[in-house]
């Protein structure tokens, strides 16, 4: 089920928002949530309901255990390990099972052996990685007893399989919206209703009219990369870099206004990444909950930054290496987190020098690195990513341009991701006649190009 779907805007919202808020327990609300997470998820595939299901029991049981053995060093250790590598296992099997077999696969080829490994018909539950990481957060927060793990099922379980964010994020630490779970049966509705609504319809705004928009010039182009002129490239990969921003944050911002409706504070997902004027501030603003994660549970783990340069580069290296697996299982997906490993480690040996550099042109050399990042992150193959990349240097066949059209959607994306504010800069709280006038003409707009059919699904469910 999609947002920018009517089934989701005018069936499933208005009556989840409804039934939750004429239920007046917490206990009620809590089942509430769980249940239409579950619905919500099901319109996809609900056989990977059970999946989902066995996940969220094995953290569950485990914070409870932790609740029983809170001077058991050893039992703790073993309440850490055992549902993490369950939870691991499980995602390694949907997600990386065929990658390894065809490393396997290739590596036997090499060494002459003639030994058939077949690929496994596997589908990827949609998800899989987000509602991973909340288990996963889950137990380690409760092992470092930075949380206090809940009793409660339901509320553990709603949590687990909140709809606003259950299927693209953002990924949501139990501690950032645990106050929010204990006070559920007291939040103020009323209050509420305005800035919900008003990230919500700003959300829908980023994708359906700008992502959706972009993506029509942009996924043709993309779709048969040997056809790319050099021109055709570079406006095809300005399009993506601009169609993902608007698609993930409308997406991410969608969730954190659904999520107010409910009262629970989802946290703030990206801050305008492409005015970033270096890689480390280039992550301290796209997918902040992905970053922040990494740091946390990878980073500082590994050691951070409290030895030498050469073992912090290391840890910085494979920190992101780690993140581009987490995206996908393909080399190209090791190759961007590769990449995006390495511009971190010349920066920190060369930020002198690149902080010494104008605003405006460190501005416009980060967004020009995002971009040839986003090459192998947006192309299926290595060959399709060596053409493109190609292209973008000369490289290129003659190709027509498209339609002068394009300038359009790419002027008003280029303005607001430069320079315009985000949807958290904006105080949603006050109302204003203009700001009124401006949300519900952008909701007409939105309702419209959803009735046209030109809905697509968002990119990160891919992941």
């Amino acid at each position: 089920m999609l947002f920018n779907s009517f089934v989701f805007l005018f069936l499933f919202l208005p009556i989840t928002y409804a039934v939750f808020w004429l239920l007046r327990s917490a206990g009620a609300r809590y089942k509430w949530l769980a249940v239409t997470g579950y619905l919500f998820y099901s319109y996809w595939d609900w056989r990977f309901c059970l999946l989902m299901l066995f996940s969220t029991l094995v953290s569950y049981f485990a914070g409870l255990g932790f609740l029983r053995y809170d001077t058991d060093a050893r039992k703790r250790k073993l309440l850490l390990v055992v549902p993490i590598t369950v939870d691991l296992c499980i995602l390694a099997f949907f997600k990386y099972a065929n990658f390894g077999l065809g490393i396997a696969r290739d590596a036997l080829h090499v060494a002459g052996a003639d030994i058939t490994i077949p690929h496994l018909d596997v589908i990827l539950p949609i998800g899989i990685s987000f509602y991973t990481f909340h288990t996963i957060s889950y137990i380690v927060d409760a092992y470092r007893r930075q949380i206090t793990p809940t009793r409660s099922f339901w509320e553990f379980t709603a949590y687990v399989s909140l709809f606003s964010q259950l299927i693209a994020g953002p990924i949501v630490r139990f501690r950032q919206i645990e106050e929010d779970l204990e006070r559920i049966a007291s939040h103020d509705r009323v209050a509420l209703i305005r800035p919900g609504l008003t990230l919500f319809l700003i959300g829908l705004l980023e994708k359906v009219v700008v992502a959706d928009t972009i993506a029509a010039v942009s996924d043709p182009l993309l779709a048969a990369p040997e056809l790319l002129s050099t021109a055709t490239a570079w406006i095809a990969m300005i399009g993506y870099s601009f169609q993902l921003y608007f698609d993930f944050s409308g997406y991410s911002t969608m969730a954190v206004g659904l999520g107010l409706l409910f009262g629970l504070r989802i946290p703030q997902n990206f801050n305008s990444p492409y005015k970033a004027l270096d890689p480390s501030d280039f992550w301290r603003r796209w997918h902040i909950s992905l970053s922040t994660c990494m740091r946390d549970y990878l980073y500082i783990p590994f050691g951070g930054n409290r030895g030498s340069e050469w073992f912090t580069s290391r840890n910085l290296f494979l920190t992101m290496l780690i993140g581009g697996l987490w995206h996908g299982a393909s080399w190209n997906f090791l190759i961007w987190g590769a990449y995006h490993g390495a511009i971190l480690i010349l920066y920190r040996m060369n930020a002198a020098r690149w902080d010494a550099l104008p605003a405006p042109v460190r501005q416009a050399s980060m967004f020009l690195l995002a971009l040839i990042g986003w090459v192998p992150f947006r192309l299926p193959t290595l060959e399709s990513t060596g053409i493109v990349l190609n292209a973008l240097v000369g490289g290129g066949v003659s190709a027509a341009i498209p339609s002068l059209l394009f300038v359009v959607p790419f002027a008003v994306a280029a303005a607001w991701a430069f320079r315009g504010p985000n949807a958290f800069e904006i105080d949603v709280r006050r109302s204003t006649l203009r700001r009124d006038v401006v949300l519900w003409c952008a909701a007409g707009a939105v309702l419209a190009l959803i009735a046209t059919d030109r809905s697509s699904p968002f990119l990160y469910f891919q992941f």
